[in-house]
Protein backbone atom coordinates (compact mmCIF):
# COMPACT_ATOMS: atom_id res chain seq x y z
CA UNK A 1 0.00 0.00 0.00
CA UNK A 2 1.39 3.22 -0.77
CA UNK A 3 1.99 5.99 2.29
CA UNK A 4 -1.05 7.55 1.55
CA UNK A 5 -3.48 5.21 1.97
CA UNK A 6 -1.95 4.05 5.18
CA UNK A 7 -2.47 7.55 6.19
CA UNK A 8 -6.03 7.93 5.14
CA UNK A 9 -6.73 4.36 7.14
CA UNK A 10 -4.60 5.71 10.28
CA UNK A 11 -7.03 8.90 9.93
CA UNK A 12 -10.03 6.73 9.43
CA UNK A 13 -9.35 4.71 12.34
CA UNK A 14 -8.80 7.71 14.79
CA UNK A 15 -12.13 9.39 13.72
CA UNK A 16 -14.52 5.94 14.51
CA UNK A 17 -12.36 5.72 17.46
CA UNK A 18 -12.98 9.06 18.91
CA UNK A 19 -16.48 8.72 17.60
CA UNK A 20 -16.68 5.89 20.01
CA UNK A 21 -15.40 7.43 22.67
CA UNK A 22 -17.66 10.31 22.88
CA UNK A 23 -20.51 8.53 22.23
CA UNK A 24 -19.51 6.15 25.28
CA UNK A 25 -18.88 9.24 27.66
CA UNK A 26 -22.38 10.61 27.57
CA UNK A 27 -23.73 9.60 31.45
CA UNK A 28 -26.75 11.66 31.14
CA UNK A 29 -30.21 11.71 29.36
CA UNK A 30 -30.72 15.27 27.61
CA UNK A 31 -32.52 17.45 29.48
CA UNK A 32 -31.80 16.09 32.78
CA UNK A 33 -29.47 17.93 35.33
CA UNK A 34 -27.79 16.16 38.37
CA UNK A 35 -28.43 17.53 41.85
CA UNK A 36 -25.77 20.46 42.78
CA UNK A 37 -24.90 21.20 45.36
CA UNK A 38 -24.64 17.53 46.27
CA UNK A 39 -23.33 15.77 49.49
CA UNK A 40 -21.43 12.64 48.56
CA UNK A 41 -21.24 11.64 52.67
CA UNK A 42 -24.80 12.40 53.18
CA UNK A 43 -25.60 9.92 50.14
CA UNK A 44 -23.54 6.86 51.41
CA UNK A 45 -24.99 4.16 53.04
CA UNK A 46 -28.13 2.14 52.36
CA UNK A 47 -30.57 2.66 49.86
CA UNK A 48 -33.98 0.69 48.80
CA UNK A 49 -35.37 0.75 45.77
CA UNK A 50 -38.68 1.35 45.09
CA UNK A 51 -38.65 1.45 41.04
CA UNK A 52 -36.71 1.22 38.09
CA UNK A 53 -36.70 0.37 34.45
CA UNK A 54 -35.87 -3.11 34.05
CA UNK A 55 -32.84 -4.59 32.44
CA UNK A 56 -31.04 -7.41 32.07
CA UNK A 57 -29.19 -7.35 35.21
CA UNK A 58 -31.80 -6.52 37.48
CA UNK A 59 -34.45 -9.12 35.59
CA UNK A 60 -36.48 -10.85 38.36
CA UNK A 61 -34.98 -9.34 41.13
CA UNK A 62 -36.84 -7.87 44.25
CA UNK A 63 -35.65 -6.77 48.03
CA UNK A 64 -33.23 -4.82 45.93
CA UNK A 65 -31.07 -2.51 47.49
CA UNK A 66 -27.86 0.22 46.83
CA UNK A 67 -25.08 0.14 49.34
CA UNK A 68 -22.68 2.63 48.84
CA UNK A 69 -19.65 3.43 50.78
CA UNK A 70 -16.27 5.44 50.39
CA UNK A 71 -13.20 3.71 48.78
CA UNK A 72 -9.35 5.02 50.13
CA UNK A 73 -9.17 6.28 46.28
CA UNK A 74 -11.72 8.64 46.95
CA UNK A 75 -14.30 6.50 44.86
CA UNK A 76 -17.18 5.37 46.03
CA UNK A 77 -17.67 1.37 46.51
CA UNK A 78 -20.86 -0.25 45.09
CA UNK A 79 -22.88 -3.20 46.34
CA UNK A 80 -26.14 -4.30 44.63
CA UNK A 81 -28.00 -6.91 46.31
CA UNK A 82 -31.17 -8.90 45.04
CA UNK A 83 -33.32 -11.32 45.79
CA UNK A 84 -34.11 -13.20 42.46
CA UNK A 85 -37.77 -14.90 43.14
CA UNK A 86 -37.64 -17.03 39.98
CA UNK A 87 -34.03 -19.02 40.74
CA UNK A 88 -34.25 -18.48 44.26
CA UNK A 89 -30.97 -16.87 44.80
CA UNK A 90 -29.73 -13.89 46.15
CA UNK A 91 -27.58 -11.73 43.50
CA UNK A 92 -24.60 -9.53 44.25
CA UNK A 93 -23.03 -7.16 42.55
CA UNK A 94 -19.75 -5.10 43.73
CA UNK A 95 -19.12 -2.17 41.80
CA UNK A 96 -17.23 1.02 41.87
CA UNK A 97 -18.37 4.90 41.29
CA UNK A 98 -16.33 8.54 40.23
CA UNK A 99 -17.81 11.24 39.96
CA UNK A 100 -17.46 12.72 36.28
CA UNK A 101 -16.48 16.66 37.21
CA UNK A 102 -16.48 17.13 41.06
CA UNK A 103 -18.22 15.64 44.12
CA UNK A 104 -20.45 18.36 44.28
CA UNK A 105 -22.07 17.04 41.36
CA UNK A 106 -24.33 14.50 41.52
CA UNK A 107 -23.01 12.93 37.99
CA UNK A 108 -21.58 10.00 38.56
CA UNK A 109 -20.05 6.84 36.30
CA UNK A 110 -20.45 3.48 37.97
CA UNK A 111 -18.74 0.36 36.56
CA UNK A 112 -19.58 -3.57 37.62
CA UNK A 113 -17.00 -4.59 34.74
CA UNK A 114 -13.62 -3.36 34.34
CA UNK A 115 -12.94 -0.43 32.21
CA UNK A 116 -16.62 0.17 31.32
CA UNK A 117 -18.50 2.90 32.88
CA UNK A 118 -22.35 3.82 32.46
CA UNK A 119 -23.48 6.85 33.78
CA UNK A 120 -25.45 7.48 37.53
CA UNK A 121 -27.32 10.94 37.52
CA UNK A 122 -29.06 11.77 41.14
CA UNK A 123 -31.41 14.14 39.18
CA UNK A 124 -33.62 14.99 42.62
CA UNK A 125 -33.11 14.46 46.74
CA UNK A 126 -34.86 15.97 48.85
CA UNK A 127 -33.08 18.06 51.42
CA UNK A 128 -32.83 15.19 54.34
CA UNK A 129 -31.30 12.61 51.87
CA UNK A 130 -34.15 9.87 52.30
CA UNK A 131 -35.39 9.71 48.49
CA UNK A 132 -33.53 9.86 45.30
CA UNK A 133 -34.60 9.66 41.41
CA UNK A 134 -31.70 8.47 39.83
CA UNK A 135 -30.76 8.58 36.18
CA UNK A 136 -29.08 6.41 34.44
CA UNK A 137 -27.10 7.38 30.84
CA UNK A 138 -30.25 7.34 28.90
CA UNK A 139 -34.00 7.17 29.14
CA UNK A 140 -33.39 3.07 29.53
CA UNK A 141 -32.86 3.73 33.45
CA UNK A 142 -34.16 5.03 35.86
CA UNK A 143 -34.48 4.49 39.79
CA UNK A 144 -36.47 5.75 42.51
CA UNK A 145 -34.96 5.11 45.55
CA UNK A 146 -35.36 5.42 49.11
CA UNK A 147 -33.99 5.09 53.03
CA UNK A 148 -36.46 2.93 54.11
CA UNK A 149 -38.41 0.11 51.82
CA UNK A 150 -41.60 2.78 51.03
CA UNK A 151 -41.61 6.21 49.53
CA UNK A 152 -44.68 8.59 49.98
CA UNK A 153 -47.12 9.12 47.79
CA UNK A 154 -46.10 12.64 47.24
CA UNK A 155 -42.63 12.01 46.71
CA UNK A 156 -43.17 9.06 44.68
CA UNK A 157 -45.37 11.34 42.33
CA UNK A 158 -43.28 14.12 42.27
CA UNK A 159 -40.40 12.00 40.71
CA UNK A 160 -42.41 10.14 38.22
CA UNK A 161 -43.49 13.91 37.04
CA UNK A 162 -40.09 14.83 36.60
CA UNK A 163 -39.09 11.62 35.00
CA UNK A 164 -41.68 12.04 32.44
CA UNK A 165 -41.18 15.56 32.06
CA UNK A 166 -37.62 14.43 31.18
CA UNK A 167 -38.73 12.31 28.20
CA UNK A 168 -38.90 8.89 30.77
CA UNK A 169 -41.90 6.50 29.89
CA UNK A 170 -42.71 5.80 33.82
CA UNK A 171 -45.43 3.13 32.69
CA UNK A 172 -43.45 0.11 32.49
CA UNK A 173 -41.60 0.91 35.71
CA UNK A 174 -41.03 -2.33 37.78
CA UNK A 175 -41.73 -1.50 41.54
CA UNK A 176 -40.07 -3.75 43.63
CA UNK A 177 -41.38 -5.66 46.48
CA UNK A 178 -39.61 -5.58 49.81
CA UNK A 179 -40.82 -8.70 51.79
CA UNK A 180 -38.76 -8.67 54.72
CA UNK A 181 -36.02 -11.12 53.01
CA UNK A 182 -32.28 -10.65 53.90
Amino acid sequence: MKRNQWISIGLAAVAVATIFVLKSCKTIPQGAVPVQPFDSKRYLGKWYEIARKDFKFEKNLNNTTANYSLNDDGSIKVVNLGYNYVTKEWKESVGKAKFVSSPEVAKLKVSFFGPFYAGYNVIALDADYRYALVAGKNLDYLWLLSRETTMPDDVKNDYLRRAKDIGFDTSDLVWVEHNGQR
